[in-house]
């Protein structure tokens, strides 16, 4: 039998949280539909992780919804895994930063009303006179873990190349700065009239909410059940199975993949 993809989510009081996220692991079974994907949160939202790690048998990797190397994927994803003495278990890598999800925020913005190539700038998105062209705010949660905000610079690098070279400033709700609206305003005095946010979250919740609020312009939805997303979710497992040089073991969990 193939271990259990467990997808761990961080859990949200928002009630359109829970929905999104079981959207996406239905992407996630149709695409492997003999795998079996169980759910666990960290916080917030049943079931807990540590619950459905008990009702879980034979092996299982933890695959974090989570979109950096923060306190959650360093610290807590290890902990619940060698709490979980009867499994053997391995610890994917988060899902970002990845080519797969640039493309699902891409996707995302365009829903959203970005114009690839709209403004005075043409197809590039550089505009000229007071208008220097549309500019995108990445939106991300936040974290006091250098390595996630490293991550999160890398995504926003990558989506400036796929939205033609316009500009991707990364910003966060909480924890690390600059913050969405003090981003919104750097653009806007450095000439960018039309900025979009870009929700680099996987689901809805307080501070996608928040970020949002804070676009003068479209303002994309969370990751969601993009397909994308759901085909690196299975990519994040197939990696954490496919280091072959250190097996499954219990208790102790695995050294985290690599993006």
């Amino acid at each position: 039998m193939q271990p259990t993809l467990v997808a761990v989510a961080h859990g949200s009081r928002d009630p359109r949280a829970l929905p999104a996220v079981l959207a996406l692991l239905d992407r996630v079974r149709e695409l492997r539909p003999r795998l079996d994907v169980e759910l666990g949160h960290v916080e917030l939202n049943r079931p807990l992780l540590g619950d459905t790690l008990r009702h879980t048998s034979g092996a299982a990797v933890l695959v974090p919804l989570l979109l950096g190397r923060g306190h959650h994927v360093k610290r807590d994803l290890p902990a619940a895994a060698a709490r979980a003495t009867h499994l053997e278990t391995r610890v994917a890598a988060p899902l970002g930063p990845h080519p797969l999800l640039v493309e699902a925020l891409y996707e995302r913005l365009l829903e959203a009303g970005w114009t690839p190539g709209a403004g005075p700038g043409g197809p590039g998105n550089r505009g000229t006179g007071c208008d220097r062209g549309p500019a995108v705010v990445l939106a991300a949660a936040g974290s006091r873990d250098p390595d996630s905000a490293a991550d999160t610079r890398r995504t926003a690098a990558l989506l400036s190349e796929r939205l033609g070279g316009a500009p991707v400033v990364p910003a966060y709700a909480s924890a690390a700065a600059p913050t969405v609206p003090d981003a919104v305003r750097a653009l806007t005095a450095r000439g960018h009239h039309r900025v979009a946010v870009a929700s680099y979250f996987t689901a809805p919740g307080r501070f996608a909410a928040q970020s949002a609020a804070a676009a003068p312009g479209p303002a994309a939805a969370p990751l969601g059940d993009h397909p994308a997303v759901a085909r690196l979710v299975l990519r994040r497992y197939d990696e954490a199975l496919a280091r072959q040089q250190t097996p499954l073991t219990s208790p102790t969990p695995l050294k985290l993949a690599t993006a």
